[in-house]
């Protein structure tokens, strides 16, 4: 059987880009925490401390650096680290976990 993208996207509720939720924004607040505000209104402050002090890959330790940590930037509705060297699931963030 043979599937178009055309006849998955028709499969799609009506409402599916009220579905999709994405990062409207996000700021920096002090000692690597972040402000997220969401499409569907929902706010969420997220402590990233615990994750790059346990983290083992020196890409994501680097990240310790504060003045490095505040360079990130909201791309396609997510937040990404210098060309997605390091991001996170949207829906994690929205939930307050990663």
């Amino acid at each position: 059987m043979f599937i178009t993208l055309r006849s998955l996207l028709k499969r799609l509720p009506k409402n599916y880009n009220e579905m999709v939720i994405s990062i409207e924004k996000a700021k920096y607040i002090g000692d690597y925490k972040i402000d997220f505000f969401f499409s569907d209104g929902v706010h969420k402050q997220i402590d990233f401390s615990g994750f790059l002090l346990k983290a083992k890959n020196p890409m994501t330790k680097k990240y310790l650096d504060k003045q490095l940590f505040q360079s990130f930037d909201i791309e396609y509705g997510d937040i990404v680290w210098n060309d997605y060297e390091m991001c996170f699931p949207i829906w994690d963030l929205h939930e307050g976990t990663i």
